[in-house]
């Protein structure tokens, strides 16, 4: 079998502390913001807004220099645990397209979508529906950038900030770093960008014109790997910190129902849903849950698990009539119903799309 070509998804928040700040808090919209500590003290800038980066402030500069900058800006203390909800969020998002997701801070990751197969398996239109999901469902806005290797999918989602979809296609690899400054690469801090500047290495030109001989002597262990960066090449796989573990959908009803059909045809449909997503993930379950929550807003749950996983939606929706049957469906009314799928045999674990195991709406 042909091995497909990787896609990776770098995504990058915008300003992500002080976007949340803003959000959260109309009173500071529009004007440059500080998160930090305050101007008097001995803190530094976590994070600032772009209104604040107009002034040449950025991150790690003393709270007292970006006063001195910007004597208007407003300074705020962070708060972690907002931003620790906001995260979540995006992993959540994440999740609904890769087969891996590697978080890189609360508000950066890469997502593996090389065997997604939403939007056709499009890299581009599926970074385009995870930052229009975040906008929706959190209101902030996020870069992404798209390649075929992480290197190249971070320095892309840097690109075109904010608010940012860039790609950079196999093709165009190479000749994209040739053009990049070699401060643009990851590892590269001042230090050794000095030390590159003394050797007449200014762009991944000329990083590319130094032999590994050469490199091993200048930067020791890590001449490998801009070896390879030079050239386009970065081999590292996405690495999840976490297993999908869960995966679902819910509905709740204008008014309440009682008639146990028309819940059933409800339920299938939501199956319909999941079955997609699992397709797109090239994950198939062994466990279905049915959710149910009645008019009076008592809710239960009930399983089924078993030892072959779930191929097929019709599976799936056979199981669910059958729960539904353990409920008291039909003489309560239902206000909500769920479907849930977990325990997962993860397919694409090989690099390997799941051919047999494919869920089939259309027999």
């Amino acid at each position: 079998m042909i091995k497909k070509q990787r896609k990776i998804i770098h995504v990058d928040m915008d300003a992500f502390f002080a976007s949340v700040e803003q959000r959260d808090n109309p009173d500071y919209r529009d004007r440059p913001l500080i998160v930090g500590g305050q101007p008097n003290s001995r803190g530094v800038v976590a994070a600032c807004s772009y209104q604040a980066r107009a002034f040449g402030i950025h991150s790690a500069m003393s709270c007292a220099e970006a006063y001195r900058r910007c004597p208007e800006a407003l300074f705020v203390p962070p708060r972690f645990e907002a931003y620790q909800r906001v995260s979540k969020q995006l992993r959540e998002i994440f999740w609904r397209y890769a087969i891996r997701v590697e978080p890189l801070s609360l508000d950066e990751a890469y997502l593996d979508v090389t065997y997604t197969e939403s939007f056709d398996g499009s890299a581009i239109m599926i970074a385009r529906a995870i930052k229009q999901e975040i906008l929706a469902e959190t209101g902030l806005v996020a870069s992404a950038g798209v390649s075929y290797n992480k290197f190249l999918a971070k320095i892309a989602s840097d690109m075109d900030k904010p608010d940012g979809l860039y790609v950079v296609l196999p093709k165009a690899g190479e000749a994209f770093v040739a053009t990049l400054a070699v401060k643009k690469f990851y590892g590269v801090g001042p230090a050794t960008e000095a030390k590159m500047h003394q050797r007449g290495i200014y762009t991944g030109k000329d990083l590319r014109g130094w032999s590994k001989e050469q490199l091993q002597e200048m930067l020791g262990k890590s001449a490998d790997y801009f070896y390879q960066a030079a050239r386009g090449i970065d081999h590292r796989p996405v690495r999840s910190s976490q297993v999908r573990k869960s995966l679902g959908k819910e509905t709740t009803f204008a008014k309440d129902i009682l008639n146990v059909q028309e819940l059933r045809q409800y339920a299938e449909k939501l199956a319909e849903k999941v079955s997609a997503q699992l397709d797109a993930q090239n994950l198939v379950p062994k466990t279905v849950t049915l959710k149910v929550k009645y008019a009076n807003f008592k809710q239960v749950t009930r399983s089924f698990t078993r030892p072959a996983p779930f191929t097929h939606v019709l599976d799936i929706q056979v199981v669910l009539a059958t729960l539904l049957e353990q409920t008291d469906v039909g003489i309560m009314p239902v206000r909500l119903i769920g479907v849930t799928v977990s325990h997962f045999v993860d397919q694409a674990e090989e690099h390997q799309p799941a051919r047999q195991l494919r869920l089939d709406f259309k027999n």
